[in-house]
């Protein structure tokens, strides 16, 4: 039998995820992979496609896809590795971050609207307590993404 935080970590981790799913699919949104590789680039800087794709947890090819498509739409650029020259640095673009922000934003937007619309005053308020008991569960190395 779990123990009770199991079953609270359980019913945590499933509201978190459908938060997320109801979001992505409801809010006027980047595609994840595009937003979460923008956020990367927003947070630490220019990154070669194979850090790219290590902090994804993806193949060097699907994120050489992934930036091939944030190239086309001018969200990011290619420059010299210097370090390498076999490997390009990808950087975000002025278009990148405007986008990442209006992202973000509509994200924002939507929860707020969710939040507003349907939860009391007191839940609002029980709510507004959850972010920093969820900062306190993850460590720092996780909060890179977008």
């Amino acid at each position: 039998m779990a123990s009770d935080t199991e079953d609270i970590a359980e019913q945590l981790r499933q509201a978190v995820g459908r938060l997320v799913r109801t979001t992505r699919a409801h809010a006027d949104t980047l595609p994840h992979t595009h937003a979460e590789t923008l956020g990367y680039l927003s947070r630490l800087g220019p990154r070669t496609i194979a850090e790219l794709a290590a902090l994804r947890r993806v193949r060097h090819q699907s994120m050489s896809r992934t930036v091939g498509e944030l190239e086309a739409l001018g969200f990011v650029s290619r420059a010299a590795n210097e370090a390498d020259a076999r490997s390009f640095m990808i950087e975000l673009t002025p278009a990148g971050a405007s986008a990442l922000e209006t992202d973000r934003a509509a994200r924002r937007r939507w929860v707020a609207a969710r939040i507003a619309g349907r939860l009391t005053p007191q839940e609002q308020r029980l709510l507004a307590r959850v972010p920093a008991l969820l900062d306190r569960l993850s460590d720092d190395a996780g909060r890179a993404g977008a």
